[in-house]
Formats: structure tokens, sequence, C-alpha cells
């Protein structure tokens, strides 16, 4: 393609703990949730694109490597490293307890729309061997944990096996289960999914679906193209710029995203389900041999080294992108995406003039 632009335990079991009550808000309220939650979302995001346009973000330095109340140095010895890991956690845990401590919000699964708790259950994968559950996350290397999970549960005798993933088969999902089993579940099990830079990750859907998929060309690639440019009626939906996608997700209705960029927010939902740990792409290695470790998985099982052939987005290309692309576009997808910005404690894409003629 040429672009444009830039523990063991029985499963399924019927357990005693029965259906998790929804609360006593009414149907009405619930499905009201997404557009006030939208609503608020754009007036809490609009001084930070003001920001952006102005270029103040660019002048905002680092937090200083203090340690959170509560969060104190191990005999001396951490790291700069360390410290700003333990800041940048501390930062999630706390923009999510209060994002989420907030009375509009669902408190579990059973208080979300029909659409947004089954998207999110379909999104959880399930281990009642090791009593985990496993938000998986499109492009935040989901296929590397399904491969894991696999080898977990012994249905692959290696997580090195080459071949195409079956991103189906031999997996369990949180959504197939009874109402009981679920809750049971989510109450007791250990919850864990990993992020990555919004911007990030777009960029590396749109390269991937539309440079090497041609289901997705055909799909999307085509429609896109029909939608957007003057006379592109004979693309075979191979060449759709990173403009034209931006574009197509403007207009999309973000509860019917296809799952390569629907917002992380939306897959999970970090306030309808308290996770235990949040890794991050960007930490990948260290934050998933620390999930190894936490659900106690055989030495043997690690997670896969990235292929040799796998070209990652870099910190350059997303740059080149994001400065070929026009600013108004930037700034108008961006409150779509600003719970993932927010919640995750992602800075916001730095798109200034300045920063743009480096």
């Amino acid at each position: 393609m040429q672009f444009r632009g830039p523990g063991p335990a029985e499963p399924r079991r019927a357990l005693p703990h029965g259906r998790t009550r929804t609360r006593s808000r009414g149907a009405a309220g619930a499905a009201l949730l997404p557009s006030m939650l939208m609503f608020g979302v754009i007036l809490a995001s609009s001084g930070l694109l003001l920001m952006i346009e102005r270029g103040i973000l660019a002048q905002v330095g680092p937090p200083p490597l203090q340690p959170p109340a509560g969060l104190s140095r191990r005999d001396g010895r951490d790291s700069a490293a360390e410290l700003e890991l333990e800041v940048l956690r501390d930062t999630r845990n706390r923009t999510i307890r209060a994002l989420c401590g907030q009375r509009s919000m669902p408190r579990s699964v059973w208080e979300l729309p029909p659409l947004q708790r089954r998207t999110v259950l379909q999104h959880l994968l399930v281990s009642d061997r090791y009593r985990f559950l496993y938000c998986y996350v499109p492009k935040v290397a989901c296929s590397n944990w399904k491969r894991i999970l696999k080898v977990l549960e012994g249905f692959l005798e290696s997580v090195d096996v080459r071949g195409k993933m079956d991103h189906k088969s031999d997996l369990v999902f949180l959504g197939d289960m009874r109402p009981e089993e679920i809750s049971y579940r989510l109450k007791h099990y250990y919850k864990f999914l990993f992020v990555r830079n919004p911007m990030e990750r777009l960029l590396s859907a749109y390269r991937n679906k539309f440079g090497e998929i041609k289901e997705y060309q055909q799909k999307y690639g085509v429609e896109i193209i029909r939608r957007y440019r003057k006379n592109g009626g004979s693309s075979a939906g191979d060449d759709v710029s990173f403009s034209e996608f931006l574009q197509y997700l403007l207009d999309e209705d973000v509860e019917r995203m296809n799952e390569h960029w629907m917002p992380i927010y939306n897959l999970c939902q970090p306030c309808a389900v308290t996770y235990d740990f949040i890794g991050s792409y960007e930490r990948l290695q260290d934050d998933a041999n620390h999930v190894l470790g936490h659900i106690q998985a055989p030495s043997s099982v690690r997670f896969p080294q990235r292929q040799a052939w796998y070209k990652p987005v870099t910190a350059e290309k997303l740059h080149y992108y994001l400065c070929s692309t026009p600013r108004r576009l930037i700034k108008e997808i961006l409150p779509k995406y600003i719970l993932d910005f927010s919640l995750f404690a992602y800075p916001l894409p730095n798109i200034t003039s300045q920063f743009c003629r480096q």
C-alpha cells in the first residue's frame, strides 16, 4: 500500500453469589450516561484544546520526581525511572478514582447500558485455572497476551509457535457466561489491562489495517474514500490517507466503532470494572513480567519478544503523521479519546507550529 499521507478453579459452575443487583437509578438514567458523559468530557477538555492551539502545553515540563504521599523509597535505592513509574501509577489511580467516584458513573457492569455492557464483557478474557480476567485492547499487544492465555490453558505448547493467531478459538470470554458466573469472577479474580498512547494506537491501527489487511481495505477503506474524497470511486481502499481516517472517526458513533480504534475506556470500562493492574505498552516487558509473577505463571511462560519483522510506530513517525495532518482534525478528534489521555496519564499531542517545524 502507498499511504497518501502521513490459581485453579472449577470453570462454569453455578456460584452461590447470585446476580449482582443493579443500583436503583433506573434505565433512563443509564441510557443518558453516554451523552451526558461526553458533554462533560468536552467541557472539561475545552481548556486543554485551547492550550494546544496556543502552544502552552509545549512549555509544560514533567512533574517533579517526588514520590506521592504513601509511597516511599525502598532503602533509598530507587532510580529516577522507578520513582517516575510510581508517580505515573499514582496519577492514574487517583484520576480513575476521582472520575469513577462521580455519582453519574457506573459502579458495576450491570449498571451499563446493554451495548456498553456487551462490549466490555466480550473483551474480558477468562482464565479459571489462574483466576484472572484480562481486558484485551487491540493494538496493545493483545495477540501476545492471547498466546500466553492459550499456553497457560494448555492449548498451545509455546508462545513462540508460529502461525496466524486465531482470536476466538480456545479462549473463554466473560460475556459467554451466566450472570452469576460473571459476578463471581469480577469480584474474586485478578483483573488487568494494558494501555497505549491514544494517537500512537490510532496510527498503528491505521498503518496495519489499511496498509496490510485487504479485508479492512475493502470493508472500511472503500467506504472512507467514497465519503471523503472527490472522484474516489475507483479506489480499492488501499490508499486511505491518515486525515481521511481521522475524519471517518469523527463521524463514527464511539460505541459502534471497530474495536481496533474504539477508545480503551469504552472497551474496558475502568469505572464499571475495578482493575487490579493497568500496564502500559511503553513498559510492556516489565509490566507483563509483573502480571505473570502475580498470577504465578510457570517460569517457562514468558512474554514473547518483538518479532524482527515488526515495524513499531516510533516517536518520529508519530510526529510526522500528526504534523502532516490538518490541525483542525487533531483538535476535533481529541474529545473522543480524551478519557484515554486523562485516565491513563498520556500527554496530549503537541502540534504547535514551532514543534512541527523541528
